[in-house]
């Protein structure tokens, strides 16, 4: 009988197998229940077997291969079965083999089940060497380079027209590969080539530069001419970057590469079209595009260049003089247009511009539908967050104008946005185009919002009683999709979206719970790794972890040791490993850890860090001066040194997991000693700790620093009581916050912060209708005025680290070995609220938690997949117990369970620790 059957495969981290950079990719897959047996408990895996056939009719063949065993995540592809070549195409199916039960008795007896076989999955391997591309080269305009009057880029659009193929047989085959120094859109015969944009994103371009792979075989014409077309844009290669506003950082020219094979049936060689100087090249109808201003379009350039002369308007191309650095295939899914947000409303500003509120704050673009408007005029398009007083609030962009333009041409225009930008936005002040215009007049119909970002699969989800815990969540959600758009940037509005190793360090326990960042953050990491390691700065101490990676070459300002910052490159892959159970990427990852160790961290004579190395500290601490945000209540050096402690650790637990026992022994006593020398620095001897701040003594329960937890946890409770329950950390204190206190069972204190009315608090941004995350909690006044602080974003996730606490205490989920191949489920429970469900798609399949609260009926209720074991729990003030022992925690293989009890605890509100006269005003 079969009760389960395989979802997948998937190779590696790629839920699309189509151009991966590996010759063995790793398999991985999961079981589903067949429906009819939802009812099967305790389901595990004893064996599989993996079928690999050559989809190359040249050398058809087909490989069985069968391995004993439980594992079903990450398995290596079979020694005995040859590496994919370049180019080269294979399917794959699995079959499972498992034991189960159809009752929960524990007497039940074990029966044997083989699944039905998975659906065929294709893996096809990209270009795995240089050589594979043969006589391709990156080519760009063989004439003097072409600037605006504002110093910019101007884009260039590329064009090769190849020999039909009229006469021959049908196109069984065909890939394009491409990238640029620039950011591109390719074409084939007018049709937009892949759903990507943004391609091929930001890397660290001196080092390492992605390649994209389509399958184009459906684009190609057997009668007629090919034409191949790219519009190359300066994206991140040659936009001003970073609030200094540096143009070229990477390079001076825009340039394109690419390799075309066809594969034609009756014919026994391959077709092929390479980038090289006997391609055109001439000016874009993008005149102007930068990632931060934002984008020009002249509608009457589209029609020159298609109808335009080869004599007098296409040039010559040649050879690049530019680096191109090692070619790869990118780990990380591509950048897409995910969601289509609709106006919300449209109203007159001054000066007969108008206001569009598109209801929701975003990264991405604006789609227009249609336009019609005379030749030359002109409709402008200028993005930002907020308004104030009905006007479009531009100061917290800073120097990005984030501003489009369309130069009309009299002929209509259709589904229109821009190309090589994105805009960090919920309002769009539009001038040029009214509701009035007779032709096509400005309505809620006729433009839309697109949402951009690398398209990852969603995998965890929350929700409660509380409608607005529900939005403070979904504000996190928003925030992390707006701000993973090639990178993991802080912010994606103002003159920076960089990718801040900081915020990725504190935000990655969400990151990974919500999305599927595996493949996203591996890639990352690899920029990380070589902008550690980078030799082209004379101020630069190899080891160092930059500020934000990729890290723009000679940017000094980025080049300065600094703690959570430079923790980023032992934590995150930390945490990948964990959601992954992936230990290649530990070992991939193993020595930038070190180095950061050993080289990175400018440490005192006690090992510490050097109490004169300035520090970021808990960033923006709302008691911090409004222009000053590290000189919060923390002080920087202590936070700091927490993280290297507990850094320190991880690296341990990392060498003790690759097999380096040696290493491992050496960075365990290395942790006691710092850990010993923390402890001399900044705890009494009657146990409190100096600083004595809700940051500090978070951090110090949270990584485990204080030989008196208790004093601790008596004091952050004291402080927070004393302070009306108000939200006092920063970007590193609000990650630990409530983690702490439910650590030390003060779960009870962590809805009163959760569920605070003070000002400012948890839920104060969803009380003043934010839609993403603020970069400050007071990001907006009480008065409705925006905060003055330069530092003032309102679409950046680090303060949502917070929601983390939502899965693993409210909604009770959380992993107990890599992978979730076990896991816990303990709901810490609240009369607050009256129920509470979370989510996760974990590696081996769903994970589900409810519970309800109906006065004093607690019920509760669990999914684990087939193939993992879960460790269940009663949360406290249920009185029953799980088994005829007492206990209350049990394990459960796979299955739906159901769970009744009574709740007994009272749960009352904490008093605040108020002055005679009051609670003060904010």
């Amino acid at each position: 009988m079969t009760v389960v059957k395989p979802a997948g495969p998937s190779f590696e981290h790629h839920h699309s197998g189509i151009g991966i950079q590996c010759a063995r990719p790793r398999i991985s897959w999961q079981y589903e229940p067949v429906k009819q047996h939802e009812s099967v408990y305790d389901w595990s895996q004893t064996a599989y077997e993996l079928e690999i056939v050559s989809t190359d009719e040249t050398q058809a063949s087909s490989y069985l291969h069968r391995v004993d065993g439980e594992e079903s995540i990450l398995v290596p592809w079979p020694a005995q079965c040859s590496a994919l070549r370049s180019r080269e195409c294979r399917r794959v199916r699995i079959r499972g083999y498992g034991r189960y039960k159809t009752s929960r008795a524990p007497d039940a007896a074990c029966q044997e089940d083989r699944s039905e076989w998975s659906d065929w999955a294709v893996v096809e391997a990209g270009l795995l060497d240089a050589s594979d591309w043969g006589e391709a080269v990156m080519i760009t305009l063989s004439e003097p380079f072409q600037l605006n009057s504002d110093g910019s880029a101007r884009p260039l659009t590329f064009r090769k027209c190849f020999e039909s193929l009229e006469g021959t047989g049908s196109v069984t085959r065909a890939r394009l590969y491409a990238t640029s120094h620039g950011v591109y859109r390719a074409t084939l015969n007018g049709s937009t080539v892949g759903d990507q944009g943004m391609s091929p994103g930001w890397q660290s371009f001196k080092k390492r530069l992605h390649y994209q792979v389509y399958d184009v075989t459906s684009l190609l014409l057997l009668g007629g001419p090919n034409t191949l077309t790219f519009d190359v844009g300066p994206g991140w290669y040659a936009s001003a970057l970073t609030w200094e506003l540096t143009r070229f950082c990477y390079g001076k020219s825009l340039g394109l590469l690419a390799r075309l094979e066809i594969d034609v049936e009756g014919l026994d060689e391959t077709i092929v079209v390479c980038s090289d100087p006997s391609w055109r090249a001439t000016t874009s109808s993008v005149l102007s595009s930068e990632i931060y201003g934002g984008e020009t379009f002249d509608q009457a350039r589209v029609s020159q260049i298609r109808k335009g002369s080869e004599e007098v308007l296409w040039r010559d191309t040649k050879r690049s003089d530019e680096l191109v650095a090692p070619l790869t295939s990118p780990e990380a899914p591509p950048v897409r247009v995910t969601a289509h947000i609709p106006a919300v409303s449209i109203t007159k500003a001054r000066r007969s511009k108008h206001i569009i509120d598109f209801g929701q704050n975003i990264a991405g673009r604006v789609l227009v539908k249609h336009l019609l408007r005379p030749a030359g005029h002109q409709v402008t398009f200028r993005h930002a967050e907020v308004l104030t007083d009905g006007e479009l609030e531009t100061r917290p962009l800073r120097e990005a104008h984030a501003t489009d333009t369309i130069i009309c041409d009299g002929t209509l225009l259709h589904n229109w946005h821009p190309l090589f930008t994105f805009h960090g936005f919920r309002y769009v002040e539009v001038d040029g185009w009214t509701p009035e215009d007779p032709e096509t007049p400005l309505t809620t119909e006729s433009i839309v919002a697109e949402v951009m970002h690398c398209d990852m699969e969603r995998t965890g989800t929350f929700y409660c009683s509380n409608d607005e815990i529900n939005r403070l969540h979904e504000n996190a959600v928003g925030g992390m999709r707006s701000n993973f758009l090639s990178i993991p940037s802080e912010c994606s509005s103002r003159d920076e979206r960089l990718g801040w190793t900081g915020d990725i360090n504190i935000f990655a326990p969400v990151a990974t719970f919500l999305y599927d960042t595996v493949g996203m953050l591996r890639n990352w990491l690899e920029d990380l790794c070589a902008d550690q390691m980078m030799d082209e700065h004379e101020h630069w101490q190899k080891g160092v972890v930059p500020l934000f990676v990729p890290c723009l070459p000679r940017h000094t300002p980025s080049l300065m040791p600094n703690g959570v910052w430079g923790d980023a490159a032992v934590m995150v892959p930390w945490q990948l490993f964990m959601q992954s159970g992936d230990v290649a990427l530990l070992g991939r990852q193993y020595d930038s850890m070190k180095q950061y160790l050993e080289h990175g961290v400018r440490r005192g004579s006690d090992g510490l860090w050097h109490p004169e190395q300035w520090q970021f500290g808990d960033w923006l601490d709302p008691n911090a001066p409004v222009n000053d945000s590290g000189r919060g209540r923390t002080d920087g050096t202590f936070v700091a040194d927490c993280y290297l402690v507990q850094s320190t650790k991880i690296v341990a637990m990392v060498a003790e997991r690759l097999g380096n026992t040696a290493e491992a022994r050496n960075f365990q006593s290395m942790s006691q000693d710092l850990l010993s020398a923390f402890q001399n620095k900044y705890i009494t001897p009657c146990g409190l700790i100096v600083p004595d701040s809700p940051t500090a003594l978070a951090l110090a329960i949270a990584f485990d620093l204080t030989p008196s937890p208790q004093a601790a946890v008596s004091r952050l409770s004291r402080s927070l009581r004393t302070n009306d329950f108000r939200i006092t950390t920063g970007f590193v204190g609000t990650a630990h916050l409530l983690h702490s206190l439910s650590k030390s069972n003060m779960t009870n204190l962590a809805y009163q912060m959760l569920l605070s009315k003070s000002v400012p608090s948890l839920l104060y941004p969803v009380r003043m209708g934010a839609t993403t995350i603020w970069e400050r909690w007071d990001a907006i006044k009480p008065d409705g005025t925006v905060n003055q602080g330069s530092m003032t974003s309102f679409n950046h996730h680090a303060l949502g680290s917070c929601v983390s606490w939502l899965h693993e205490y409210a909604g009770g989920i959380k992993a107990l070995s890599p992978g979730w191949k076990t896991f816990a489920v303990k709901p810490e429970i609240n009369r607050a609220l009256t129920w509470v469900e979370v989510g996760f798609e974990s590696p081996y399949g769903r994970i589900e938690s409810r519970w309800e609260l109906d006065g004093d009926s607690f019920v509760m209720m669990v999914l684990v997949p087939p193939n993992t074991h879960a460790l269940v729990s009663l949360p406290n003030g249920v009185e029953e117990q799980l088994d005829e022992q007492g206990g209350r925690e049990k394990w459960f293989g796979s299955g739906r369970y159901r769970f009744e009890a009574v709740y007994t605890r009272a749960d009352e509100e904490i008093e605040a620790i108020l002055p005679p006269w009051g609670r003060a005003e904010y």
